[in-house]
């Protein structure tokens, strides 16, 4: 059975801030239920793994699962919290002697090799716009609206009979950019905020609130919330859906029908 495993549940910043002695911040530097490093995640088949994106903490996300080999990687957009830990992947596959695998869409490819342009020397950037299939999962990808930090892309993937959403940064979707997402067995969305106040104009990631209406209009049968940042203290209780989950490091779920 496939595990989705959270690697990391942070935002870009992620937590503990190194300038900040808020109460999340500092409950994260001692207990260390909130210490977030930068959102990612991975699908465990038990012989092997397939993540999606990677950050600055790619190193110590692997150290702490005592992986030493990653092959195939999805990348959601070409911010620094998703793809920083590149070059640390790309010289593995240099020491260990194979080529590494990076799935993303065609757009975003360029993006990558303008900011590492000598990544292509040991790992194949593949587009992956008209869908992929890899260990089995059918992987589609659209894009999604990242508010003032421009356009990301979300995930449908989809085996024998379970469907799951991995959409770590997106603000004020449309009904077309939703419309792959209704009726999933799981939706893991990033919420940075439980409330955020500033401007609409001024955001790129969904709060906890609007997110609850979000999953009004797709309905999935469980949700999970990633990408938070410290205004999110897991000593809290929230009011959110009945349905949502908030996403800790190391959190494993079983991707299976039965399970959801």
């Amino acid at each position: 059975m496939d595990t989705l495993v959270f690697l990391g549940t942070g935002d870009a910043m992620g937590v503990p801030r190194v300038y900040c002695d808020c109460e999340t911040c500092t409950e994260a530097r001692t207990t260390g239920r909130n210490s977030r490093l930068r959102s990612s995640v991975l699908i465990d088949n038990g012989a092997g793994f397939l993540a999606i994106d990677c950050g600055p903490d790619w190193r110590r996300q692997m150290e702490l699962l005592g992986h030493r080999r990653m092959e195939r990687l999805l990348v959601t957009h070409a911010h620094f919290d998703h793809i920083g830990g590149l070059p640390e992947w790309a010289d593995s596959c240099r020491w260990m002697g194979f080529r590494g695998e990076l799935y993303a869409p065609a757009e975003v490819i360029p993006v990558i090799e303008r900011q590492y342009p000598w990544l292509s020397g040991h790992i194949d950037l593949i587009p992956c716009d008209d869908g992929v299939t890899l260990d089995g999962w059918q992987i589609t990808t659209w894009r999604v609206n990242h508010g003032k930090n421009g356009y990301s892309y979300a995930y449908r993937l989809e085996k024998e009979g379970y469907v799951w959403i991995y959409c770590p940064d997106s603000i004020s979707l449309t009904p077309e950019e939703t419309k792959s997402m209704h009726g999933a067995d799981l939706l893991v969305l990033g919420t940075s905020f439980y409330y955020e106040a500033a401007a609409l104009s001024t955001r790129s990631v969904y709060d906890m609130t609007e997110a609850a209406d979000l999953l009004e209009t797709v309905q999935p049968r469980r949700a999970v919330y990633t990408h938070m940042s410290h205004d999110i203290n897991l000593e809290k209780d929230y009011i959110l859906p009945e349905k949502v989950t908030l996403a800790v490091t190391g959190m494993k779920i079983p991707l299976h029908p039965e399970e959801s």
